[in-house]
């Protein structure tokens, strides 16, 4: 916390403008921090993680000065949930997933067919599609990700709740595994 010593203004009449002489004004400078967590795939084929990627980095830029000028700190994990473990300890529902702080961006999961996975492991694999302002696209929208971030920081959302519901990894990714898995 720092202190701030406004005084009133020599002079001045109206004691509304400042704060009365002597008195500090307290002002919470201690940082606040949010968690943004990017869990994909795969970083070198899968143009739909790569996208992903690419748009939260340009989300980050563009809001970068208002979140810093707040107090927001940002700290961003980058996850390649490459394992069916991983999978469970993310509860991994698809890929690419966005989440701040424990809540993902997108709350209903839609998929199609994803071309570049299916190239990594040479079988069909589904991956997100994000729906966006009523429309779809396979990359999340930069304005999507930044709206998200302004919700979760000012929209004064409740603490996120622990599940009650036990993670079960979903069959297309419990697919893409498998296949992925290497051969003995």
């Amino acid at each position: 916390m720092t202190k701030i010593d406004i005084r009133q203004a020599p002079g001045s009449d109206d004691p509304s403008c400042c704060a009365p002489v002597g008195r500090p004004i307290i002002m919470d400078t201690k940082k606040h921090p949010i968690t943004i967590d990017f869990l994909f795939l795969d970083l070198s084929v899968c143009t739909r993680c790569q996208g992903a990627d690419t748009s939260l980095d340009q989300a980050l830029a563009e809001v970068a000065g208002v979140l810093a000028a707040t107090g927001i700190e940002v700290l961003v994990n980058k996850i390649n949930v490459n394992t069916a473990a991983l999978a469970e300890e993310y509860q991994f529902v698809s890929s690419p997933t966005i989440r701040i702080d424990g809540r993902d961006i997108q709350l209903e999961v839609k998929e199609s067919l994803c071309e570049s996975c299916g190239d990594l492991c040479g079988d069909q694999v589904d991956c997100r599609v994000w729906v966006y302002h009523g429309q779809e696209y396979t990359v999340p929208p930069k304005g999507m990700i930044i709206e998200a971030i302004l919700k979760a920081v000012y929209g004064g959302q409740p603490p996120l709740e622990s599940a009650a519901v036990p993670y079960v990894m979903p069959n297309n990714l419990r697919h893409f595994y498998t296949v992925m898995a290497p051969k003995e």
